[in-house]
């Protein structure tokens, strides 16, 4: 799962001619969700948004208060291109998760929101709509964030799998094989040197 959270001291989501949200200072959330997501992805996004510390305390020290300790509100918006891959300059949405199955789960992480923090305080735009969205981004503070077990990049994972192939075919093979080919490199090495199955007894060798 992706989101960029940005701080802002308003933000808005607008369909057609109406605005069916608002909010003051606070959060704005831009949210996507890949295939690959789970509770555990959304349970850590939940954390995070409502625990990022991007505001001041009552000092001015910078980085010190999340939106939960200053009580503001945060406006989240379901955004499933932010699991675009490019294929040349062409995006591509697979790795999103089909919106049948992103609604239901998007009104979860919701409902973990509100659970969380306060209700009233957490404001949604429109699933699935043509949104309007007007940020007033304050600072500007953007964070991007990803959940640690969301999607890699698929030629990352691809170099992974060819990777713990070769781990596989290694454990694969027996003790005696692998004995027996170390010692054929001991030998191409030094032929003077002894194989193995007697000892070695190259120690015993004068200079």
């Amino acid at each position: 799962m992706k989101a960029i959270i940005q701080r802002v001291t308003k933000a808005s989501v607008t369909v057609g001619e109406e605005q069916i949200s608002s909010i003051g200072r606070g959060l704005c959330v831009l949210l996507g969700i890949s295939v690959e997501d789970t509770q555990k992805d959304a349970e850590y996004m939940v954390r995070k948004i409502l625990n990022l510390r991007l505001f001041e305390d009552e000092n001015g020290r910078a980085w010190s208060r999340s939106v939960m300790d200053e009580g503001l509100e945060v406006l989240c918006v379901s955004q499933f291109t932010l699991q675009c891959i490019l294929k040349g300059n062409k995006p591509d949405f697979h790795s999103a998760m089909p919106a049948e199955l992103a609604q239901p789960f998007y009104n979860r992480i919701l409902e973990q929101m509100r659970e969380a923090y306060k209700p009233e305080l957490i404001k949604d735009g429109q699933f699935g709509a043509n949104m309007q969205v007007l940020i007033q981004n304050d600072g500007p503070v953007t964070i991007q964030l990803e959940s640690p077990t969301g999607p890699k990049d698929p030629k990352q994972l691809s170099k992974q799998e060819k990777q713990q192939q070769r781990k596989e075919k290694t454990r694969s093979k027996g003790p005696s094989e692998s004995s027996r080919e170390k010692a054929a490199l001991r030998s191409k090495a030094d032929p003077s040197a002894s194989s193995g199955a007697d000892g070695d007894v190259s120690s015993e060798r004068e200079p």
